[in-house]
């Protein structure tokens, strides 16, 4: 339970982190679903420090982290929010920034599930 309620925590500052790295590439310009990528990416990068270094630190520090963390949480949040958007954003005008937080929510439970068991998971 006291993971979950980092990771979730973590969670938490990510959603500022990557709203606000999307309205603002929006304002700037960019398409909504390269903006969401974008934010994605970035908010990967910040969750992945803080999840090593404080959500899971007390597990063994294993070699490729980051790479089963960008193929497990960021494949499918960059998939989630890409088709989440597409749908809310693109086909029933919600604006930007609440369809991504529904897009955020919706991936939360798979993303802690895989980076419990696999990302940061104990060498058994």
């Amino acid at each position: 339970m006291i993971r979950w309620l980092k990771f979730s925590a973590v969670g938490v500052i990510g959603i500022g982190v990557q709203l606000a790295a999307l309205a603002i590439l929006v304002r700037w310009g960019v398409h909504y679903l390269a903006a969401t990528a974008i934010a994605v990416e970035a908010v990967l990068l910040h969750n992945y420090v803080w999840h090593k270094y404080w959500t899971w630190a007390g597990r063994e520090r294993r070699s490729g982290r980051l790479l089963r963390f960008h193929l497990a949480n960021g494949l499918v949040s960059i998939a989630s929010n890409l088709i989440w958007m597409r749908a809310l954003t693109g086909w029933l005008e919600v604006p930007p920034v609440p369809a991504n937080l529904v897009a955020i929510t919706a991936t939360a439970l798979l993303n802690f599930a895989l980076a419990d068991r696999w990302v940061f998971g104990e060498n058994r």
